[in-house]
């Protein structure tokens, strides 16, 4: 029998478990290997078919009334889950682009797993020897939180007999665009290999399919210094690349407003001699109203540079941000799969925190609202 920790603890400690007594299970039933090597973790729960192997099995099987678990980086899950909460964007009852003063989200719940054990994800690509290894370690952090999303509550008993396990995610949100590149293979050969069907969103995917289905072919990203490192949009843009596509990868420097970084990111786009047709800001911090107000002004060409650089942008220029491209992704994903609670209620969130366990390994706890947010967004209200 395989024999995996996975325990639950009394109190705020959600799950923790080991991940060296998890890969020990991988050799215990033979299963049909992916295409390429995925993480130890994955064939370790795959092969448990008993505990996790039966939640990974679970996930995304008719729970309607299960949660939209938002992953990642503390400040991000934070800002994200604000704009879900607040969303009101579109007619509750026929999806139309029209406000009718109920929350987007009415009735759902909302897990947002901050992933402080983790951060930042920047220290898993700073290069060196062991490099590779670092990059497994965030593999295998994907398909730990996705774990913790879908696990529900207490399901072993003191002696290790299985008891009734519910998936409680049914959509996963990978808030950071390297988590969600380099560890949804793990997380999608998982649910491969155990017959799991949770649905997954993945930033950069649903920003590029949002500007490549409009018809755009110059596209630039706003993006930290460190993700543009990672190579990690240049690598799904030239999966999803349109025939004659052009992609800059974007950072520009540090200042104290949005206004100058909108700047010098158009400044450096515009040593590429092409038009811009679609701005993606890949960032939850970066307030539109003071971007949109300056490409306003751009476009006035009051100045030498403002001329030049409005004539850079083309007719359809638009820009794309990462939470408004989720959010949309995720009220259609609800939508066309009938996914909504269709409970009359504000949305609710509930917050965890990945923190060390015992073992030296990830647990997760639930943490109060206050705690997350004075800890997390103290100068955001």
């Amino acid at each position: 029998m395989c024999i995996f920790a996975l325990y639950s603890i009394p109190m705020k400690v959600h799950v923790l478990f080991c991940v060296a007594a998890l890969a020990l299970c991988a050799a215990c039933k033979p299963k049909q290997a992916p295409s390429r090597p995925a993480v130890a973790l994955v064939e370790a729960v795959a092969a448990d078919t008993s505990g996790l192997g039966k939640l990974a099995a679970r996930a995304g099987h008719g729970n309607v009334q299960g949660s939209v678990a938002l992953i990642g980086e503390p400040r991000d899950g934070m800002l994200l889950s604000r704009r879900f909460t607040s969303a009101d964007l579109l007619d509750n009852i026929d999806g139309r682009s029209v406000r009718d003063s109920l929350p987007d989200f009415a009735g759902e719940s909302f897990d947002v797993i901050l992933d402080a054990y983790n951060a930042p994800y920047s220290h898993f690509f700073v290069g060196g020897p062991d490099a590779a290894l670092r990059l497994d370690s965030l593999r295998t952090a994907a398909v730990r939180n996705a774990l913790f999303a879908w696990d529900s509550t207490c399901f072993r008993t003191s002696d290790l007999e299985s008891v009734a396990i519910k998936s409680r995610a049914k959509i996963l949100v990978f808030t950071s665009a390297v988590q969600a590149e380099y560890g949804l293979f793990d997380v999608d050969t998982l649910q491969q290999l155990t017959g799991g069907r949770s649905h997954i969103i993945a930033p950069m995917n649903v920003m590029l399919e949002d500007a490549l289905s409009s018809g755009a072919r110059n596209l630039a990203v706003w993006t930290s210094r460190d993700i543009r490192a990672s190579q990690a949009w240049q690598t799904v843009f030239g999966r999803m690349k349109e025939t004659g596509a052009s992609l800059s990868v974007i950072s520009p420097e540090s200042a104290l407003d949005s206004r100058t970084e909108l700047r010098d990111v158009l400044r450096q786009y515009r040593s590429t001699g092409r038009a811009l047709d679609v701005l993606l800001v890949d960032s939850y911090s970066v307030d539109l109203p003071p971007i949109l107000s300056e490409l306003e002004m751009i476009r006035r060409g009051g100045t030498d540079e403002d001329a030049a650089l409005g004539k850079m942008l083309s007719e359809q220029f638009r820009i794309v941000d990462a939470s408004g491209a989720v959010l949309r992704a995720t009220y259609q994903l609800l939508r066309q799969e009938n996914l909504f609670t269709h409970r009359i209620a504000r949305p609710y969130v509930r917050y965890y925190e990945t923190v060390e366990g015992i073992d030296g390994s990830a647990a997760l706890v639930e943490v109060g609202a206050a705690y997350a947010q004075n800890a997390y967004v103290p100068d955001i209200h």
